[in-house]
Protein backbone atom coordinates (compact mmCIF):
# COMPACT_ATOMS: atom_id res chain seq x y z
CA UNK A 1 0.00 0.00 0.00
CA UNK A 2 3.24 2.13 -0.66
CA UNK A 3 2.81 4.94 -2.47
CA UNK A 4 -0.91 5.54 -2.04
CA UNK A 5 -2.55 8.78 -1.02
CA UNK A 6 -3.77 9.59 2.64
CA UNK A 7 -7.35 7.31 2.76
CA UNK A 8 -10.44 9.00 2.60
CA UNK A 9 -13.56 7.59 3.52
CA UNK A 10 -16.80 8.72 1.52
CA UNK A 11 -19.46 7.48 3.61
CA UNK A 12 -22.03 9.92 4.61
CA UNK A 13 -23.52 9.69 8.05
CA UNK A 14 -26.50 7.59 8.16
CA UNK A 15 -29.50 9.05 9.94
CA UNK A 16 -32.24 6.89 11.33
CA UNK A 17 -35.72 8.30 11.43
CA UNK A 18 -38.47 6.87 13.72
CA UNK A 19 -42.33 7.10 12.00
CA UNK A 20 -45.02 8.88 13.72
CA UNK A 21 -46.48 6.50 15.77
CA UNK A 22 -49.68 5.55 14.21
CA UNK A 23 -53.63 5.00 15.51
CA UNK A 24 -52.78 1.66 17.10
CA UNK A 25 -49.20 2.12 18.75
CA UNK A 26 -51.04 5.83 19.94
CA UNK A 27 -53.28 3.50 21.48
CA UNK A 28 -51.21 1.12 23.79
CA UNK A 29 -51.03 1.47 27.49
CA UNK A 30 -47.24 2.70 26.97
CA UNK A 31 -48.18 5.44 25.07
CA UNK A 32 -51.31 6.55 26.81
CA UNK A 33 -49.55 6.67 30.14
CA UNK A 34 -46.27 8.70 28.43
CA UNK A 35 -48.73 11.03 27.06
CA UNK A 36 -50.34 11.42 30.80
CA UNK A 37 -46.95 12.16 32.42
CA UNK A 38 -46.34 14.81 30.18
CA UNK A 39 -49.72 16.28 30.23
CA UNK A 40 -50.86 15.93 26.69
CA UNK A 41 -53.68 15.69 25.99
CA UNK A 42 -55.61 12.26 25.69
CA UNK A 43 -58.80 11.86 23.69
CA UNK A 44 -61.13 8.72 25.19
CA UNK A 45 -63.80 7.77 22.76
CA UNK A 46 -66.63 5.31 23.97
CA UNK A 47 -67.70 3.34 21.15
CA UNK A 48 -71.40 2.31 20.77
CA UNK A 49 -72.52 -0.43 22.30
CA UNK A 50 -68.60 -1.49 23.46
CA UNK A 51 -68.30 -4.67 25.05
CA UNK A 52 -71.81 -5.35 25.64
CA UNK A 53 -73.70 -7.96 23.72
CA UNK A 54 -76.92 -6.13 23.45
CA UNK A 55 -78.05 -5.42 19.79
CA UNK A 56 -78.54 -2.08 18.36
CA UNK A 57 -82.32 -1.64 18.77
CA UNK A 58 -83.35 -3.83 21.17
CA UNK A 59 -86.68 -3.70 23.08
CA UNK A 60 -85.45 -4.70 25.98
CA UNK A 61 -87.20 -1.87 28.48
CA UNK A 62 -90.65 -3.56 27.49
CA UNK A 63 -89.75 -6.98 28.10
CA UNK A 64 -88.11 -6.13 31.85
CA UNK A 65 -91.36 -4.14 32.56
CA UNK A 66 -93.57 -7.15 31.59
CA UNK A 67 -91.25 -9.58 33.42
CA UNK A 68 -91.75 -7.06 36.36
CA UNK A 69 -95.26 -6.50 36.23
CA UNK A 70 -95.50 -10.73 36.58
CA UNK A 71 -96.44 -12.01 39.53
CA UNK A 72 -97.58 -15.58 38.37
CA UNK A 73 -94.91 -17.97 40.38
CA UNK A 74 -94.02 -20.75 37.63
CA UNK A 75 -92.66 -24.12 38.29
CA UNK A 76 -91.79 -27.45 36.78
CA UNK A 77 -94.32 -30.05 36.89
CA UNK A 78 -93.43 -32.91 39.26
CA UNK A 79 -94.51 -36.55 39.29
CA UNK A 80 -98.12 -36.68 40.59
CA UNK A 81 -98.46 -38.88 43.73
CA UNK A 82 -100.58 -41.50 42.02
CA UNK A 83 -97.50 -42.01 39.58
CA UNK A 84 -95.49 -42.16 42.43
CA UNK A 85 -97.43 -44.51 44.24
CA UNK A 86 -97.94 -46.64 41.26
CA UNK A 87 -94.24 -47.08 40.70
CA UNK A 88 -93.55 -47.74 44.40
CA UNK A 89 -95.70 -50.39 44.32
CA UNK A 90 -95.55 -52.18 40.90
CA UNK A 91 -91.62 -51.92 42.03
CA UNK A 92 -91.49 -53.58 45.27
CA UNK A 93 -94.38 -56.46 43.86
CA UNK A 94 -91.11 -57.42 41.59
CA UNK A 95 -88.93 -57.42 44.41
CA UNK A 96 -86.77 -55.01 42.81
CA UNK A 97 -84.54 -52.23 44.37
CA UNK A 98 -84.37 -48.86 43.27
CA UNK A 99 -81.01 -49.65 41.64
CA UNK A 100 -81.94 -52.94 40.03
CA UNK A 101 -84.65 -51.12 38.43
CA UNK A 102 -82.99 -48.63 37.53
CA UNK A 103 -80.02 -51.07 35.84
CA UNK A 104 -82.96 -52.37 33.83
CA UNK A 105 -84.57 -49.33 32.47
CA UNK A 106 -80.87 -47.94 31.80
CA UNK A 107 -80.83 -45.12 34.18
CA UNK A 108 -78.90 -43.60 37.16
CA UNK A 109 -80.79 -44.93 40.42
CA UNK A 110 -80.82 -41.99 41.28
CA UNK A 111 -83.48 -40.96 38.42
CA UNK A 112 -85.82 -43.83 40.44
CA UNK A 113 -85.29 -42.20 43.75
CA UNK A 114 -86.29 -38.86 42.58
CA UNK A 115 -89.77 -39.97 40.47
CA UNK A 116 -90.50 -42.32 44.07
CA UNK A 117 -90.02 -39.20 46.03
CA UNK A 118 -91.40 -36.81 43.78
CA UNK A 119 -88.92 -34.82 43.11
CA UNK A 120 -88.70 -35.64 39.35
CA UNK A 121 -90.07 -33.65 36.18
CA UNK A 122 -91.47 -36.22 34.09
CA UNK A 123 -90.11 -37.62 31.31
CA UNK A 124 -92.20 -39.75 29.66
CA UNK A 125 -89.73 -41.78 27.89
CA UNK A 126 -88.56 -42.79 31.43
CA UNK A 127 -92.24 -43.74 31.91
CA UNK A 128 -92.45 -46.04 29.31
CA UNK A 129 -89.71 -47.89 29.96
CA UNK A 130 -90.54 -48.41 33.58
CA UNK A 131 -93.91 -49.28 32.07
CA UNK A 132 -92.18 -51.83 30.00
CA UNK A 133 -90.18 -53.22 32.68
CA UNK A 134 -92.54 -53.52 35.43
CA UNK A 135 -95.11 -54.61 33.99
CA UNK A 136 -97.85 -52.29 34.83
CA UNK A 137 -99.68 -49.78 33.01
CA UNK A 138 -98.43 -46.18 35.16
CA UNK A 139 -100.69 -43.58 33.62
CA UNK A 140 -103.67 -45.26 34.50
CA UNK A 141 -105.24 -48.46 35.22
CA UNK A 142 -103.27 -51.97 34.91
CA UNK A 143 -102.88 -54.09 31.96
Amino acid sequence: MAGVGPISQDWEPVVIRKKAPNSAAKKDDKAVNAARRTGAPIETIRKFNAGSNKAASSSTSLNTKKLDDETEVLSHERVPSELRKNIMQARLDKKLTQAQLAQQINEKPQIIQEYESGKAIPNQQVIVKLERVLGVKLRGGKK
